[in-house]
C-alpha cells in the first residue's frame, strides 16, 4: 500500500485567537491530498477549543477560543495529532465536473491576446484549455471561486495590469499559472476565455458550492446556441451538472 508523504509543516500565530498551518508552497497533489487528510483528521478529532477550520491552497487556519486554550497548547496538540495521524494512503473519492464553456468571442474577449501573446492559435488555445481535467485546490477569493491547478504551460500568461471593474458572472479566465471561473460579476484581472452558463455559488441549496477541494473541473466547448440553451435550463433548474466519479 503506498503511503502519503509527510511534510515540515510550520505553525504560526494567525491573529490572538487563531493558528495558520503551511505547507511547502506548491500546488502539486501530494501537498493537497496530505492536507486534506489532515483536516479531515483534525474534524474527527475535533476538540471543544475549535472555532474552525478554513482550508486553503497549502495551509489550514485553525480558528480557536482563547479562553479554552492557549496557542502553545493548540500548537502541540496538533503537532501530535498530525504525528500520530496514519500515513496510509486509502483511496479517496472525488468528482470530475463537466463544465460547458462557450468560447464564442462574444464572451472570449480576451482570446485575440491570449492568442497574440501565446503564438497560438484561437482554435489550438481552446483545445488545449479543454483538454485538462483540472485539479481545485481550494475554494476562496469569492464565495465558489476555484483555485484551479493543471493548467497547459503553453497558456500561461500574466494578468491584465489594470483590472476591469466588472467580469461577468460565469467568466472563464486564466491567470499566470492558472485558470477559473467567476462565480459572481466582479472586478478583476484574469484574460477571460468564454463563459459558462452553469452557477457556482447558490445560497438556496443545502450546499452552496457544488465542488470541494480534491475535485476536477473538465471544460467542454459548447456553442453560443447552447449556452442559450443551457442558461434557460439553469434558470428553470433543469440542468444537471454531469460528474463521474473516481479514485485517488
Amino acid at each position: 500500500m503506498d503511503t502519503l508523504k509527510k511534510h515540515e509543516l510550520t505553525y504560526k500565530p494567525f491573529g490572538n485567537a487563531a493558528i495558520l498551518i503551511e505547507w511547502p508552497s506548491e500546488m502539486h497533489d501530494s501537498i493537497l491530498k496530505d492536507l486534506l487528510s489532515f483536516y479531515n483528521t483534525i474534524q474527527r478529532n475535533k476538540i471543544a477549543a475549535i472555532v474552525e477550520t478554513i482550508q486553503s491552497i497549502n495551509s489550514l487556519t485553525i480558528i480557536y477560543d482563547p479562553q479554552l486554550i492557549h496557542f502553545e497548547e493548540m500548537k502541540q496538540w496538533l503537532i501530535a495529532l498530525y504525528k500520530k495521524e496514519t500515513t496510509e494512503n486509502t483511496p479517496v473519492a472525488y468528482y470530475v465536473w463537466k463544465i460547458p464553456v462557450c468560447y464564442d468571442t462574444r464572451f472570449g474577449v480576451d482570446l485575440a491576446e491570449i492568442s497574440d501573446k501565446t503564438m497560438i492559435s484561437i482554435p489550438k488555445v481552446i483545445e488545449l484549455h479543454t483538454k485538462t481535467a483540472y485539479r481545485i485546490y481550494s475554494i476562496g477569493f469569492l464565495p465558489g471561486f476555484l483555485y484551479l491547478g493543471g493548467l497547459d504551460s503553453r497558456l500561461h500568461i500574466d494578468r491584465k495590469p489594470s483590472p476591469r471593474l466588472e467580469v461577468p458572472k460565469g467568466a472563464v479566465g486564466i491567470g499566470g499559472m492558472q485558470t477559473g471561473i467567476y462565480p459572481r460579476t466582479s472586478p478583476g484581472g484574469w484574460q477571460i476565455l468564454g463563459n459558462t452558463p452553469i452557477s457556482f455559488f447558490d445560497t438556496s441549496t443545502s450546499i452552496p458550492c457544488f465542488a470541494k477541494a480534491g475535485d476536477k473541473i473538465q471544460f467542454t466547448p459548447i456553442s453560443y446556441q447552447e449556452y442559450v440553451h443551457m442558461q434557460t435550463q439553469v434558470a428553470n433548474e433543469e440542468y444537471f451538472i454531469e460528474k463521474e466519479v473516481f479514485y485517488d
